[in-house]
């Protein structure tokens, strides 16, 4: 399914860094790396698995390139399944590609996206969905995600998904030795029997994707924005949030103009959080196209935080904003508390009662801590990730579980109606196939592409 060819590429980020490392697989590799590496002993001579000292020279010129350690591992027992080379050379954008390039000169071929990931799903080092693992976890922005990313590159899912495949397919032999070849001593498998099993596999499978929601927020993240009346105090959260002066905070109202994005960590959630301008009737035509950005960010995002100034009242800007939260998830947040009125503020809150706001100052940092709680409440119902839960956090592997389900449900159908049992095991086949897709047992080569296409060159 492959080109049985020898392929490099970079795999560390390009950058200014302490190492930098190029990394080949194939056949090749130890021919490639005899020919330009140079230490004390001969390439052919080194053992396995070691790293060792020397120097890369550009075998036409005998230009010393870099000093260097150099890894060499034999196939099987690799990443790839195949040989490997690895060189760690100093890091830095012209050093490295200056090493690649020698490389892919002597023989090698230029990686593709994913292409030594791909090349272990292919050798049978790791099954499909532990592959999705691999990017997961390189795109992991909390320490949460990279731990649902790493459970799933362990196999968890896949030993579930397999057992549950497996009881599928011993389903189906069954029921076809039964029908096929009823001479012969076997227990013949019933309706009834069929039943019981078709509904245990789609508990099974209702159990791993329960929780996708919860686990597709601490891999993807959710949107949050921040929204109010000008000068309320939405800058000074942005940066009370990723806790660094990112956002320009004065007293004059309309200062933001734009909008101002980060990533934060809440509770194991990555939050992309958004500062917007000020939500108001203006004249001005740069502030006016800022409220517009404003109100798009709002059609876009997860969660709505509406900061409303305490020292001020609710006004009725903040009430027409509020309306265009309808459908929105939102937050309501009263805050100046430390310039307020007590009794002003608690008149908000009666007001606000169905949001049941929080107060906060910015100037203290009061409100911060329970606004977080309250993001992890609404998104995760507080909950965190087990040291042995498996979440579904892939979208492609819930809907062919999905697949899989509706598959097992038509078929409980069939047999309810009483048609003959070899009718329901076309559906319970689909079911396996389904199932198959995850793993990688049966796929075809467009979701393979598809998949591996979203990966860096050089894993």
């Amino acid at each position: 399914m492959y080109k049985v060819d020898t392929i490099a590429a970079i795999s560390t980020a390009i950058g200014a860094a302490g190492i930098g490392i190029v990394r080949i697989s194939g056949p090749d590799s130890f021919e490639i790396a005899s020919k330009i590496f140079k230490g004390r002993k001969p390439f052919e001579k080194l053992k396995d698995h070691t790293i060792n000292f020397g120097r890369i020279v550009d075998p036409a010129t005998g230009e010393m390139l870099d000093d260097v350690l150099v890894s060499k591992m034999y196939g099987p027992k690799t990443y790839t399944g195949e040989d490997i080379v690895e060189i760690n050379c100093h890091g830095g954008t012209v050093m490295v590609n200056r090493i690649l390039e020698l490389v892919l000169r002597i023989g090698a071929r230029l990686a593709e996206p994913g292409e030594f990931t791909k090349r272990a799903f292919l050798n049978g080092k790791i099954d499909l969905s532990q592959a999705e693992a691999v990017i997961d976890i390189i795109n992991a922005k909390t320490s949460e995600s990279s731990k649902v990313a790493f459970a799933q590159l362990e196999g968890k899912l896949s030993e579930k998904i397999r057992s549950a495949r497996k009881s599928l397919i011993d389903l189906i032999a069954h029921i076809e030795v039964t029908l096929d070849y009823p001479e012969y001593d076997i227990e013949k498998i019933t309706e009834e029997m069929v039943q019981k099993s078709l509904m245990e596999i789609n508990g099974m499978l209702g159990r791993i994707v329960k929780d996708f929601e919860r686990g597709r927020i601490i891999r993807e993240g959710i949107n949050a924005v921040i929204v109010g009346r000008p000068n309320v105090g939405k800058s000074s959260l942005l940066n009370e949030l990723i806790g660094k002066s990112k956002a320009i905070v004065t007293d004059i109202p309309g200062t933001t103009r734009d909008i101002l994005e980060e990533y934060v960590n809440i509770h194991g959630i990555p939050v992309r959080i958004t500062d917007t301008a000020g939500i108001r009737e203006t004249e001005d035509l740069v502030e006016k196209i800022g409220v517009e950005k404003a109100k798009k960010a709002i059609d876009e995002a997860d969660l709505a935080i509406l900061m409303i100034d305490g020292s001020k009242g609710l006004t009725d800007e903040d009430k027409d904003i509020i309306q265009q939260l309808a459908e929105k998830k939102v937050i309501v947040l009263i805050n100046k508390v430390d310039i307020s009125d007590n009794a002003k503020i608690e008149e908000m809150e009666n007001e606000l009662k169905a949001f049941k706001p929080v107060r906060t100052s910015m100037v203290d940092g009061e409100g911060i801590e329970e606004l977080e709680k309250e993001i992890a409440r609404l998104f995760l119902q507080g909950e965190v990730v087990g040291s042995d839960e498996i979440l579904i956090t892939n979208v492609r592997h819930k809907k062919l579980i999905d697949d899989a389900q509706g598959s097992i449900n038509r078929a409980l159908e069939a047999l309810d109606t009483g048609m003959p049992i070899d009718c329901a095991s076309i559906d319970i086949k689909d079911a396996a196939e389904y199932l198959g897709q995850i793993t990688g047992e049966s796929v075809s080569e467009d979701v393979m592409h598809s998949i591996f296409s979203r990966f860096c060159i050089g894993k």
